[in-house]
C-alpha cells in the first residue's frame, strides 16, 4: 500500500508539469505576429552594427566596437531574448502561411539555437575574464550570427507576412 502511495506521490508533480507546459505551449502559439513583435528587446539594436542590417548579413565594425556597440551583457541577454522570440515568429510562419521555404525556416531555427548558446557561453565567459579578447570576440560571433538571423527574418517576413513588415523594422 505504501509503494502504490508513494507512486502517487511521485507521478502527481510531473503530471502537473506537464499539464502547465501544456497550456504554456497553447499560449505561446495563439500569439499574433503583432504581440511577438512587441516583446522585442527595446532600447537595443543591431543597427549600429552593420550598414544593412535587416537586409543583409555580415558587420561592419570590429569586435571591439561591437562589445561597445553591445554595452556588453546588456546587448548579449537582448539578443538571446530576441533570437527566442524570432524562434516562435518562425514557428507562427510555418503554421500560418503555406509559403515559407522550410530551407529558410531550418535555417532561422538553427540560428536561434546557435544564438541562444553563445550568448549564454560569451556572457558566463565574461562573468569569469571580465571582457577580455576572448569575450570580445565571442560577442562579436554572436552578433554576426544575430544580424544574419534578422536578414533572414526579415525575408521571411517579406515572403510570409509583409503587413508585419513595418513593424518589425520599426521593433529591431
Amino acid at each position: 500500500m505504501s509503494l502504490s502511495v508513494l507512486q502517487i506521490v511521485a507521478i502527481t508533480p510531473v503530471v502537473g508539469y506537464l499539464g502547465y507546459l501544456r497550456a504554456a505551449m497553447s499560449r505561446r502559439n495563439k500569439q499574433s505576429w503583432e504581440s511577438m513583435i512587441a516583446q522585442l528587446e527595446k532600447g537595443w539594436s543591431g543597427k549600429q552594427l552593420s550598414e544593412h542590417f535587416l537586409w543583409k548579413e555580415g558587420l561592419s565594425a570590429t569586435p571591439d566596437e561591437t562589445w561597445e556597440h553591445i554595452q556588453g551583457t546588456r546587448g548579449l541577454w537582448a539578443m538571446h531574448k530576441n533570437a527566442g522570440i524570432l524562434l516562435r515568429m518562425a514557428d507562427y510562419a510555418a503554421r500560418n502561411s503555406d509559403n515559407v521555404d522550410p530551407e529558410l525556416l531550418q535555417a532561422l531555427r538553427a540560428d536561434a539555437v546557435q544564438i541562444r548558446l553563445c550568448t549564454l557561453m560569451t556572457i558566463t565567459q565574461c562573468a569569469v575574464s571580465q571582457a577580455s579578447d576572448s569575450v570580445r570576440f565571442s560577442a562579436f560571433r554572436a552578433a554576426s550570427m544575430y544580424t544574419g538571423m534578422a536578414a533572414r527574418m526579415t525575408q521571411l517576413l517579406e515572403g510570409s507576412a509583409s503587413v508585419a513588415l513595418p513593424a518589425f523594422v520599426a521593433a529591431m
